[in-house]
């Protein structure tokens, strides 16, 4: 099955990305392509969603399996193909825009070819929006497609992972199972030894893979939460006293509940409703 859309190139970029193409290839075994170096000027994201294939790089052969990916930078010798064995199910776009080259590398994304995608389904839920506009507009909302285009980039800078075999992938797709938990359990009392038992490693190891898939410690995530519910319930529950909400966020002291408010959000709980006309 072959889903593919190639739109018209704009001379006078306004937008900071847009796609040049944008497709999905799935049960086609005989999928290889070939670029000389110079051939295209346009970045491009293939991402494997299923099945398997292989990435030619300096004269090496990677094979790249569910959630992984290869970026290709502009003017780069390009060399990949499906698995004639088990064909791989592959998204890809090409897409270029104004500042992206500078964007992207600041970023370090020119450090390595090959990346994991650590958000799977929010990838591909971004690549599908993208391709059902671009199947069913063309560039009719031109505007709406560099949103989504964004919209799918964004998606990858934030859960990718730059590939290498000697990541502990299993452990990284456990630790993105444990978040809903987490954040439902997040006013509880945080015990990292008890969070690190779950997955059934060491409390280092924990806050080492913690951090390397989620680009935070598992107390700024719990944090993050904790001050997430509050927020809500301060407008929500407008009786409630900020004491009480505290508590309920798992902070037992008021004043460090402030404190940690403060540095999120700029201001106090109490200025925060009063932001939204709830009176304290």
């Amino acid at each position: 099955m072959q889903r593919q859309i190639h739109l018209l190139t704009l001379p006078d970029m306004p937008f900071f990305c847009f796609p040049e193409s944008v497709g999905h290839y799935r049960q086609e075994p005989e999928h290889s392509v070939f670029r000389e170096a110079g051939a295209l000027n346009n970045f491009n994201i293939h991402y494997v969603a299923a099945g398997k294939g292989y990435v030619e790089i300096d004269g090496e052969t990677h094979e790249l399996g569910p959630g992984e990916a290869v970026l290709y930078f502009p003017m780069q010798r390009q060399r990949y193909y499906s698995s004639k064995e088990e064909p791989w199910d592959v998204r890809w776009i090409h897409f270029y825009g104004t500042g992206l080259q500078e964007y992207l590398i600041g970023r370090g994304f020119h450090e390595s070819p090959l990346w994991t995608v650590r958000n799977r389904q929010a990838f591909e839920q971004a690549h599908e929006a993208l391709l059902h506009e671009a199947e069913t507009y063309r560039m009719l909302h031109s505007s709406h497609l560099s949103t989504l285009t964004y919209a799918l980039l964004t998606e990858f800078i934030a859960h990718a992972a730059a590939l290498t075999r000697g990541n502990s992938k299993t452990s990284g797709n456990r630790i993105l199972e444990l978040l809903p938990v987490m954040q439902q359990e997040a006013a509880q009392p945080f015990i990292l030894e008890e969070w690190a038992g779950r997955l059934g490693v060491s409390s280092y190891y924990f806050c080492k893979l913690f951090r390397s898939v989620t680009e935070m410690t598992p107390m700024e995530f719990v944090t993050r939460c904790r001050l997430q519910m509050a927020k809500q319930w301060l407008l929500e529950r407008k009786e409630t006293t900020i004491g009480q909400i505290a508590k309920d966020a798992g902070y037992p002291s008021v004043s460090y509940f402030n404190k940690r408010f403060m540095e999120h959000e700029g201001m106090t709980p109490t200025a925060y409703r009063r932001l939204y006309g709830v009176l304290s």
